[in-house]
């Protein structure tokens, strides 16, 4: 794989009530990096969220977080990549997942959305095309399915915090070489990784 990327997406929901649940593991990815670059994001209307652009290795790369809910985050997606002729396969969506302890992430492109709605949504805005980079973020699963959206939308233990700050990190660092398409070595560090 050697696409580069151009725009890094960062998946969660809007608002303070939400901004320290584990759904929104992929904002605090997006935080992180905005943060390294000294990046601020602002509100832009026509992308339906917060925006920035940053410069890596002498690529320009946008930074979006969607101010939709999460179910709706295609809509910020398709605007800005529609907008700027990025196609899904520059595309870097970091999100929660279920599926991967706390500590661990992982690179991976294409697939389904494994009921991830705001992966769900980009698909389905992205005219059914899967083809971009997903940054899964291990949150854990509660062991019963009934109990899978109150632990989404609930906030980690410190201890489960740190470690999903800790893997963040070392997503973060890979974040330059996923944009000069590097992804055989970004993939071996992260997922060699584990908090």
């Amino acid at each position: 794989m050697t696409d580069k990327i151009k725009l890094i997406v960062g998946l969660g929901n809007p608002g303070e009530e939400y901004a320290q649940t584990r759904h929104n593991a992929g904002a605090w990815f997006l935080a992180a990096v905005a943060d390294y670059f000294n990046c601020s994001l602002k509100p832009e209307k026509k992308f339906h969220g917060l925006a920035g652009k940053i410069s890596i290795a002498g690529e320009d790369v946008w930074l979006l977080f969607p101010a939709t809910y999460m179910n709706l985050s295609g809509q910020a997606v398709a605007a800005l990549a529609n907008f700027y002729k990025i196609s899904p396969s520059e595309i870097l969506v970091a999100h929660d997942e279920l599926d991967l302890p706390v500590g661990v992430a992982r690179f991976k492109k294409d697939g389904g959305h494994g009921g991830q709605n705001g992966l769900k949504d980009i698909i389905s805005k992205l005219g059914g095309q899967k083809d971009f980079y997903r940054l899964r973020i291990g949150i854990g699963h509660p062991g019963d399915k009934s109990l899978v959206t109150g632990h989404v939308l609930g906030r980690p233990s410190v201890s489960d915090k740190q470690k999903i700050e800790a893997v963040i990190d070392e997503a973060m660092r890979e974040v330059e070489n996923t944009v000069r398409g590097d992804w055989a070595k970004a993939m071996t560090r992260l997922h060699t990784f584990k908090a």
